[in-house]
């Protein structure tokens, strides 16, 4: 690959581990909880983030210009909550666009198993074609729309090595049992994602933590930080564990001190 990709690469994945922030989830819900005013949310968790993975319309709309932050852009798309199948996607932003945007990578969600598994593996195969001519990264997502059910090794473990035998080159998933299968059986590196909020701020730092210490490379989350009683609190602690090694409990620790409150 060339200079170009590398450097974007390492700007999504600095010394092999990244924080990613999603806030892209206005595209499928709407106005969500904690993003009815996406470029308030992030203004003070950016500085906890190697990158804001959105969509471009928030981008253009919600971000400011002078941000130094690196964007990952979310491309593909279509149906939302209301419609008859989220996984009926296709690609709603083209390479070029995403250029104008000046981001560092792409993102791509691929519903395996579902009626619609052949089109969201080949809006994946196409984009990374039309990425990589450009020296772009894409990040492929194994979604599982509302099937949360699907969430095991065995289906995440297909579904991620598929996503990166079409060419990925990183994937996002779900944390599970036995989810060293999952990445041991992935050529590329895996970020996990937070998916809908967890019942206990120790929760979703015990799914960071666990799924580093079988082989994940990071996380992209965004509910579970930005839908958090003290979001700046909780990206400060999944950020000690990704980037500084803290354990469950210094993390915990920290996030307390920081929200001047207890875990709940």
């Amino acid at each position: 690959m060339s200079w170009g990709f590398e450097n974007r690469l390492n700007k999504i994945l600095p010394n092999g581990r990244a924080v990613m922030l999603a806030i892209d989830h206005g595209y499928f819900l709407g106005p969500i909880r904690g993003l009815e005013k996406p470029g308030e949310t992030v203004k003070k968790l950016l500085p906890y983030t190697d990158s804001l993975y959105v969509t471009r319309g928030t981008l253009s709309a919600s971000i400011p210009e002078n941000t130094e932050k690196p964007m990952v852009l979310r491309v593909s798309g279509g149906p939302t909550v209301v419609g008859k199948d989220l996984a009926n996607e296709t690609i709603v932003t083209s390479i070029k666009e995403a250029i104008r945007h000046n981001v560092v990578g792409v993102g791509v969600s691929v519903f395996i198993g579902s009626n619609y598994e052949t089109q969201t593996i080949t809006n994946l195969a196409h984009v990374v074609t039309d990425a990589h001519q450009y020296g772009i990264p894409v990040l492929g997502i194994t979604a599982v729309g509302k099937e949360l059910d699907k969430r095991d090794a065995r289906f995440l473990s297909l579904a991620s090595r598929v996503t990166a035998e079409m060419g990925a080159d990183i994937v996002k998933t779900y944390y599970c049992e036995d989810f060293e299968k999952v990445t041991s059986t992935c050529p590329v590196p895996i970020v996990i994602a937070g998916g809908p909020k967890f019942d206990t701020i120790r929760e979703a730092l015990e799914i960071t933590y666990y799924a580093l210490a079988q082989g994940a490379a990071g996380v992209d989350m965004g509910r579970n930080i930005w839908q958090s009683a003290h979001p700046e609190a909780m990206i400060k602690a999944i950020h000690s564990i990704v980037k500084n090694n803290y354990s469950v409990n210094e993390a915990v620790e920290l996030y307390e001190t920081a929200a001047h409150s207890k875990a709940e």
